[in-house]
């Protein structure tokens, strides 16, 4: 039976080494500029959904659910083609973010009954807390979870540490540290746990104040540092190494936040390219075009049609004059076309798209 340490016992004082306090300091100012470049693209909405999408793929791949940009960006355009059930898990990983986004915006907490919906997002079910061991497909048992009743108890407490500043007085970036360790630990449910733990990560600095837009996303960072992530989990349940695993966390956050401050400015710029060529060479130019092309990494002539309030004849002839002015690549799946924004594309991917195909 795995121990849970118990964070009610837990000083915050051990956090306050030089060491640790260094990285803090480190973190919190590479999140607060990453705070501030968010805040710097007018519409939120293409940051949330594109970096959500890249968080989603990451985080799921940890758990060895793995699919590709390519999949995923289809997927979004044309969900009845696509059958790869990791490319879905992927998406839904996204659409659980966002709601549990919305709940927290809504209510200034991070309760049970919000990570419970996350997770049923997640899994597509309505299993809540598990009551049994969990089982590897040879039946045998993997991890002895604790009785139903004390599961539900260390929830409860999990979420007065999350939501109660009174109950443990340390900065919010070594309580998101613990409070994930604890998450994991508990393994409160049957599948999602480690998605829904790095979910809740965010979640917390948004209610923190510390992000306004879910945008840090540690998934990338701990699937590059996969053996030392679980090494460290496992040394704070059998060495109470807790200083090493806050300060793994931070560095995660330090690092995490760089890469996505990077990410949002070659975003910006392709963003602000873009509009300004488009706008000198199309009189049919609007943000609301711009806005389309950079929300979805691939664009249909529906999506125009929606968001321009336009026909269907005048959305066509928008995508496909920008395809042959080169901001935009046409390709097919089966007979419906597809047009891709080859600068975003490159950004979140790291790849020239290839030629056209048909």
């Amino acid at each position: 039976m795995n121990l849970i340490p118990s964070l009610e016992k837990l000083s915050p004082k051990r956090f306050e080494t030089a060491v640790i306090l260094k990285k803090l300091a480190l973190a919190r100012s590479k999140l607060a500029e990453l705070k501030g470049v968010a805040a710097s693209i007018p519409d939120q909405g293409i940051l949330i959904n594109v970096l959500s999408l890249q968080e989603a793929k990451d985080s799921c791949a940890i758990e060895n659910i793995v699919t590709t940009h390519d999949e995923l960006f289809k997927d979004e355009l044309f969900p009845e083609s696509l059958t790869n059930p990791a490319t879905k898990k992927v998406l839904r990983y996204r659409e659980a973010l966002r709601l549990g986004f919305e709940q927290v915006n809504q209510s200034g907490l991070l309760t049970n009954n919000h990570v419970i919906q996350i997770q049923a997002v997640l899994e597509q079910n309505n299993a809540g807390f598990r009551k049994t061991a969990l089982k590897n497909a040879l039946g045998q048992t993997v991890y002895t979870p604790p009785a139903p009743e004390t599961i539900t108890y260390l929830m409860r407490d999990l979420e007065r540490f999350i939501n109660d500043d009174d109950c443990f007085a340390a900065d919010p970036l070594i309580k998101m540290a613990l409070l994930h360790h604890q998450f994991e630990s508990i393994h409160p449910f049957y599948d999602g746990n480690g998605r829904t733990g790095r979910i809740a990560n965010v979640l917390y600095l948004v209610k923190e104040g510390l992000l306004d837009i879910p945008v840090l996303y540690l998934s990338r960072y701990l699937m590059r540092t996969k053996a030392d992530y679980y090494r460290l989990l496992q040394d704070v349940r059998e060495q109470d190494a807790w200083e090493d695993w806050g300060l793994y966390m931070l560095t995660a956050v330090e690092a995490t936040a760089g890469i996505t401050i990077q990410t949002i400015h070659a975003i910006k710029l392709a963003l602000m390219d873009a509009k300004h060529r488009i706008r000198a060479q199309y009189r049919f130019y609007s943000q609301d075009l711009i806005n389309n092309l950079f929300t979805h990494p691939y664009t249909k002539i529906e999506l125009i049609e929606r968001d321009l309030k336009v026909s269907r004849l005048t959305a066509t002839k928008y995508l496909d004059a920008l395809a042959e002015g080169g901001f935009l690549q046409r390709q097919k799946i089966g007979r419906s076309n597809f047009y891709i924004n080859l600068a975003l594309s490159v950004i979140l991917t790291g790849e020239a798209i290839q030629g056209e195909k048909h």
